[in-house]
C-alpha cells in the first residue's frame, strides 16, 4: 500500500536532515552570541548535561565549563521546582559583580547558557533568548539534540 505524505512526515528524519538542522541550530546560536548586545558566551546543553552547541565567543575548554555550571543550575532549579511545586524551569539568573549568568529553557531538551557582562541589558536579553528558544527549541528533537551532541563530540575532538 502507498505511503500517503502524512505517514511520511512520521518517520526518522535522514542523516543529512540531521545534519542541515545540526547547522542550522549552530547558525542560530551563533547569530544570537554576536548580534546581542553584552553577550560574551553563550552554549546550549541538553538535558543530562552535555554540551550540544557553543558559540565560537570562547575556546572549548570554557564552553565545556561553561556547561558544567549551567548543567548545575539547572539541576538546583529542579530541585527547588520539586520542592515547593514551582513548575518547570523558565530562566536563572545569577547577578554577579562583574556580570551575570543565565540559563533558559529553549525546549524539552535543553537549555540555553549565557554570560554576559556587567553593562548588558537583561531585557534586551531576556527578549532575545525568547525568541531563540521559539526558534531553535521547536526544532530540538531527541534525534537533533543527539546529533548536536555528536557534531560537539566531533569538533572537539572526544
Amino acid at each position: 500500500m502507498p505511503t500517503s505524505t502524512a505517514d511520511m512526515s512520521s518517520e526518522k528524519p535522514e542523516p543529512t536532515d540531521l545534519h542541515a538542522a545540526a547547522a542550522d541550530f549552530n547558525w542560530l546560536l551563533e547569530r544570537f552570541a554576536t548580534d546581542t548586545a553584552g553577550v560574551a558566551d553563550v552554549i546550549a546543553v541538553s538535558s543530562d548535561g552535555l554540551l550540544i552547541a557553543a558559540s565560537q565567543l570562547r575556546d572549548q575548554a570554557d564552553s565545556e565549563r561553561l556547561a558544567a555550571i549551567v548543567a548545575g543550575l539547572t539541576s538546583l532549579a529542579a530541585g527547588a521546582s520539586g520542592n515547593y511545586g514551582l513548575g518547570r524551569l523558565n530562566k536563572v539568573i545569577l547577578d554577579l559583580e562583574h556580570g551575570h549568568v543565565l540559563v533558559a529553557a529553549i525546549g524539552a531538551g535543553a537549555v540555553l547558557g549565557i554570560v554576559t557582562s556587567e553593562a548588558a541589558k537583561l531585557g534586551n536579553i531576556a527578549y532575545a533568548m525568547t525568541l531563540f528558544a521559539k526558534r531553535a527549541g521547536a526544532a530540538l528533537t531527541p534525534q537533533l539534540v543527539l546529533e548536536l551532541k555528536n557534531s560537539v563530540g566531533a569538533a572537539s575532538g572526544h
